[in-house]
């Protein structure tokens, strides 16, 4: 193990730092009707993208606080009576759902693929704001300082799990082959959705960001992506008067106190390596994954793509694609 982690056998057993706030199940399940009681207002709109055997589709629908919330939609050209898997792909943080070629392999397998744009980041979502404090630097620290209904991942973790819930109504789409996957952000966002959305049957997530917050602040790694967890401080707080108040809301929107809500199988990837999101951050999601689980090590890498996972990952998802299921 590399000396600014604790060895493995600790990270098999590590629980976790950050604290879970007392009305954390009131929270998200108050968020979940919120969510569950919007007209959603879905739309497919045919892209300029196509290709002989997958139907492209720009997918907007109304989001939680009025956002209007794209993501990228393919589904096979030649469809049967007979329903067929469908997976969700989730980006990682300020990036998009990217190209549509990368997602015709899924398609040419016979899924449906669903690729979300996080609100405010590098897609075609909106991000509507309207909450107090800092804006400038950050979105995990966005609302912080505002009711904790403000916080901007709570609004993206519930976009996740419409979404799905999108996916799960689509005609073509057999809601018991549901799954879900992502790197960084996106291993993050697929513990959210997979816990909001319990009937994800597979999950594959890849050195999963939004853990564990106060672990990874006091391990001096609130860099990179968790640097604004030091901006917040140095702005808001200096002399830490109000730390335990701040980890403690930044609990709601930490993927460990979720996991327990998963159901769905998981693979997960975790490098050793990794001084972005430290695989104790890492590991404390993991370990309160309660259904059946997977994780694959990579010794020597850090927060970067690991050789043979996506192949693992799709020979993973395919195996729902068999008569059997």
């Amino acid at each position: 193990m590399p000396v600014f982690e604790m060895p493995l056998e600790q990270l098999e057993l590590y629980a976790g730092r950050n604290p879970r706030p007392a009305d954390f199940d009131a929270y998200w399940d108050r968020a979940l009707e919120e969510m569950r009681a919007l007209e959603s207002g879905m739309e497919l709109i045919p892209a300029d993208f196509q290709t002989s055997f997958a139907e492209c589709f720009h997918l907007y629908f109304q989001g939680v606080c009025g956002a209007r919330v794209h993501a990228k939609y393919l589904r096979p050209r030649k469809r049967g009576a007979q329903k067929h898997p469908a997976v969700l792909q989730f980006h990682g943080y300020t990036g998009s759902s990217g190209d549509w070629h990368d997602k015709l392999g899924y398609v040419a397998q016979g899924f449906s693929v669903a690729a979300l744009d996080v609100r405010g980041q590098g897609g075609l979502s909106e991000d509507p704001g309207g909450v107090k404090g800092n804006t400038h630097t950050g979105q995990i620290i966005r609302g912080l300082d505002d009711a904790p209904d403000k916080l901007f991942f709570r609004q993206v973790f519930l976009d996740t799990a419409q979404l799905a819930a999108l996916v799960f109504n689509m005609p073509e789409v057999d809601p018991d082959r549901v799954c879900a996957m992502g790197m960084s952000q996106g291993g993050g966002l697929t513990l959210a959705c997979a816990a909001l959305e319990p009937r994800i049957r597979r999950l594959a997530p890849m050195c999963p960001f939004l853990c564990d917050y106060q672990r990874v602040w006091e391990m001096d790694l609130a860099v990179d992506s968790y640097a604004e967890l030091k901006t917040f401080f140095r702005l808001f707080d200096p002399n830490h008067q109000r730390e335990r108040e701040i980890f403690t809301r930044l609990g709601y929107i930490d993927c460990q106190h979720l996991a327990e809500r998963i159901h769905g199988d998981t693979l997960m990837a975790i490098g050793l390596m990794d001084e972005i999101c430290p695989p104790s951050s890492q590991f404390a999601a993991y370990n309160k994954i309660k259904s059946q689980r997977t994780r694959v090590l990579y010794h020597d890498f850090a927060h970067e793509t690991y050789p043979g996972f996506h192949d693992k990952v799709f020979q993973f998802f395919s195996e729902l694609c068999s008569d059997n299921y």
